[in-house]
């Protein structure tokens, strides 16, 4: 996804002379032939974030649009003020691209890990959040970023992930896509967490339990409308991010549902990282296996909720309950 999300800046610069770059201690290799073809256009700053936050904002004032790339957890958490008064305040278009977000870097640690970054974010106004599926919907999006009016945070993973999302369906920023129908639960996800839930859905099938998908890649601004229609049409929701449970997308979810007054109400479920700083090391799997924040954690949940209303749904559920 990464080199994906970099190749598409290398072409909106080909084609629109205000794109620019700015990195932020990358490795040597990153965008050279932007380098090479477009040098008065490609800088690498060093380790200043806060400081490239603050010369980005007076590019864009100045008609540029510059891609700002460093690791998710510099890019959120040291330069929160920055982006807050210089980005968000004046509606910039500056566009953040954070690699390794949610538990990437889980070889390094809680410091590198970026558990919170769109609560941060999410708190601002003015910003836009974007968490892709997988490399695809990445191109999808980068296409959309250039005219988009005021500053977007671009949340990019591993890399590697598999490709789940349709490339038919053409993508916008601020808009839901539903991935599977399903009246019997709701699965509501943002990022990589659409494969689990994808998966979930398929075994669910299985057992004769229907589970609808949504894929939320823009957290903000939350298509509140679509969500709500399709939460309407069942009885069980379930969410699942890589992310911290506070400030993300099942908070989101649960202050809409809080708001709807949904009669009767639904049964709500959040799957994600609880309130703590990660304690395990091991790889981005092992940690998300770790929290639940997999498809068999969503089979469970549902499959439960199904058996609190035994007789009500598919035979096969309640014979297979957890």
């Amino acid at each position: 996804m990464r080199q994906s999300c970099m190749e598409k800046v290398y072409e909106l610069a080909q084609k629109d002379k205000r794109v620019l770059f700015i990195g932020s201690d990358l490795g040597i290799g990153t965008l050279q032939k932007f380098k090479e073809e477009m040098p008065e256009r490609f800088l690498m700053e060093g380790i200043s974030e806060a400081n490239i936050i603050g010369m980005a904002a007076g590019l864009a004032m100045e008609g540029k649009v510059p891609y700002i790339n460093t690791i998710a957890t510099f890019l959120t958490r040291r330069c929160f003020e920055q982006i807050v008064v210089d980005l968000c305040l004046h509606k910039l278009n500056v566009r953040l691209l954070g690699s390794g977000g949610g538990l990437v870097y889980a070889p390094l640690g809680p410091t590198h890990e970026a558990i919170e970054d769109m609560a941060i974010l999410r708190a601002i106004p003015h910003m836009t959040i974007v968490a892709p599926a997988d490399a695809e919907e990445m191109k999808r999006l980068m296409d959309k970023s250039l005219d988009h009016q005021g500053p977007i945070y671009i949340r990019i993973a591993k890399g590697g992930d598999p490709v789940v999302t349709d490339d038919q369906m053409p993508f916008e920023i601020g808009k839901v896509f539903p991935m599977r129908a399903g009246k019997d639960a709701l699965v509501i996800t943002t990022g990589i967490t659409l494969k689990h839930a994808l998966d979930a859905a398929g075994q669910l099938h299985e057992e004769g339990i229907e589970a609808a998908v949504l894929h939320v890649p823009t957290l903000k601004p939350l298509d509140q409308k679509t969500i709500l229609g399709h939460i309407a049409s069942v009885p069980v929701v379930v969410t699942i991010e890589e992310h911290t449970l506070m400030g993300g997308l099942g908070s989101a979810v649960a202050e809409m549902i809080a708001e709807a007054n949904f009669s009767p109400s639904k049964r709500f479920k959040r799957i994600g990282i609880p309130d703590v700083f990660p304690d395990q090391y091991g790889s981005q799997e092992t940690l998300m296996n770790y929290y639940g924040i997999n498809a068999a954690k969503i089979i469970s949940i549902i499959k439960e909720s199904h058996g609190e209303k035994a007789g009500t749904f598919h035979t096969a559920s309640s014979q297979n309950k957890t």
